[in-house]
């Protein structure tokens, strides 16, 4: 007896037009079961079955994106989707020999996105399986909405909760705090740009906390 169902309908994957001539896209065209639509996506590069978003990085891109401090910005954008958000990175150890990157600023960066921002983190070698990831995913979807699983999210509704959701995720930045941050730089991007003299301007900030902001978000984790 089989255990596993064939599905009814094709896997709907949109691909964003400026991604569409990488490898990855071009795998996920010839993949059997797959319903594959190009236009421009205004966050992230891959849409899945209109439930999740997938940024798909190679490990060049990651850390070029720390360098100019691009990486977070774009965390801070994707968790303002509806929709559940995912980054790929895709590659292999010798991707980061002429990086010039210290490892301690990579791993700065990605607990700034998995811990703080909450977006979840896969890891794939190759194009291939980068491709197979976001099938795995549709194909979890399915099955879960097939079994009627439903999980209680804990996703700030409102864009202003959702800001002081994120900005409560910074070291030792509670309810009070957030908002009095969030109040006086208007978003979390200015937040997170701030420098640390402009930090301390904000009541309940003092030198050492905001010494440890501008550890957690910074690229170079000294």
């Amino acid at each position: 007896m089989q255990t596993e169902q064939k599905h009814s309908s094709p896997i709907k994957i949109v691909i964003d037009d400026r991604e569409k001539n990488c490898a990855t896209a071009q795998v996920l065209s010839k993949m059997p079961d797959t319903e594959i639509q190009v236009q421009r996506l205004i966050l992230g590069d891959y849409e899945v079955e209109g439930k999740v978003l997938f940024e798909r990085k190679t490990l060049v891109d990651l850390t070029a994106s720390i360098k100019d401090g691009r990486l977070f910005r774009q965390g801070i954008r994707l968790v303002s989707s509806p929709l559940k958000c995912v980054l790929i990175l895709e590659g292999t150890s010798r991707d980061l020999v002429n990086s010039k990157m210290r490892r301690e600023a990579i791993q700065g960066a990605l607990i700034s996105i998995s811990i703080i921002l909450g977006i979840p983190i896969l890891r794939s070698k190759t194009p291939e399986e980068s491709a197979r990831l976001m099938l795995y995913t549709a194909k979890q979807i399915q099955h879960n909405e097939c079994m009627a699983i439903h999980r209680k999210t804990i996703r700030p509704k409102g864009k202003r909760r959702l800001q002081l959701h994120i900005l409560q995720g910074l070291p030792r930045v509670g309810p009070e705090r957030a908002a009095r941050l969030l109040d006086q730089f208007g978003s979390v991007e200015a937040v997170i740009s701030a420098k640390k003299d402009d930090l301390i301007k904000i009541p309940g900030i003092g030198q050492h906390l905001a010494k440890l902001i501008r550890w957690a978000v910074g690229a170079d984790n000294k």
